[in-house]
């Protein structure tokens, strides 16, 4: 139940949990390549992890990570110039209301359910990433009322050029607030592919706006979650700080792969991580 503290199973930290390190790096870089977050693969790993605790602390725990690493990242892709900081000011926004419900409603969720649907909604992204065909050809021009467009040049001289209906970017941002805080996921590894097929942004600038749009959402949900009383220094803050101290070095380091890899490259190598983080996840649930 939300606002119920957290079991009492984890008595402070001890020399294992600085393996916590090299996760939050991990996760960090990788999280911070795509754009999102990193609580796609962290929130799966805490709850293989830490069997014992409930939902509403795993993704309590999750969100002030991958707040940490939205930040580190989005002083990364600033300097890169690649954020467009209009349109995810207003994305920022509308994922305010879904964010608090998401980290409320997540403490009535039982344990086993949670795993089973979290399973299913990164499975179902997976598929759709990897079947879906990528369209590196002219996209026909967005009009209509509502549409705006954008001309973005960044740190190295690249111009990015495209179009969308800016009140369907903030709908879908509203629901990917909800959704992404219930699961503690951030919501990047929703948001980035959203902004790529649907409202036709640039990978690379997809990637390092959501980031940004993550800085506020997990935010968000992190701030609930200490005023439920869900983040303890004893049982769970101390295990994300230091998740957090790897990921923020971690996020710096996808930022820079981000130059490096090419966009088709970053959803492939999302889907994939997403099918199997499903599969093990669902498996964890059937209890096998």
């Amino acid at each position: 139940m939300a606002g119920i503290p957290p079991d009492g199973t984890g008595s402070g930290l001890n020399a294992q949990d600085l393996l916590l390190l090299p996760l939050g790096f991990a996760v960090g870089a990788f999280g911070t390549l795509v754009g999102a977050g990193g609580g796609f693969v962290l929130v799966p790993v805490l709850l293989l992890l830490y069997p014992e605790k409930d939902a509403q602390t795993i993704t309590a725990m999750s969100l002030f990570v991958v707040m940490a690493n939205a930040m580190s990242g989005s002083v990364a892709y600033a300097r890169q110039g690649r954020i467009d900081y209009r349109s995810g000011g207003w994305f920022a926004l509308s994922t305010l209301p879904g964010a608090i419900a998401g980290a409320i409603v997540v403490g009535y969720i039982p344990r086993r359910a949670f795993d089973a649907g979290f399973a299913c909604v990164l499975g179902a992204i997976g598929v759709f990433l990897l079947v879906r065909r990528s369209n590196q050809g002219i996209v026909a021009p967005v009009t209509g009322w509502g549409t705006v467009r954008r001309r973005l040049t960044d740190a190295s001289g690249n111009t990015f050029f495209y179009s969308f209906k800016m009140q369907r970017g903030i709908g879908l941002s509203a629901g990917i607030g909800f959704l992404s805080s219930l699961l503690g996921i951030g919501g990047g590894i929703i948001h980035v592919p959203v902004m790529a097929t649907v409202l036709h942004f640039p990978i690379h600038i997809a990637a390092a706006t959501s980031q940004f749009v993550l800085m506020f959402m997990a935010a968000e949900g992190t701030a609930v979650h200490f005023s439920t009383g869900t983040l303890h220094w004893d049982s769970s803050l101390g295990k994300a700080v230091i998740l957090a101290a790897g990921a923020i070095p971690g996020a710096q380091s996808g930022a820079w792969l981000s130059h490096r890899v090419q966009g088709g490259i970053i959803l492939r190598a999302l889907a994939g991580a997403l099918i199997l983080v499903a599969m093990r996840l669902g498996l964890k649930a059937a209890g096998i």
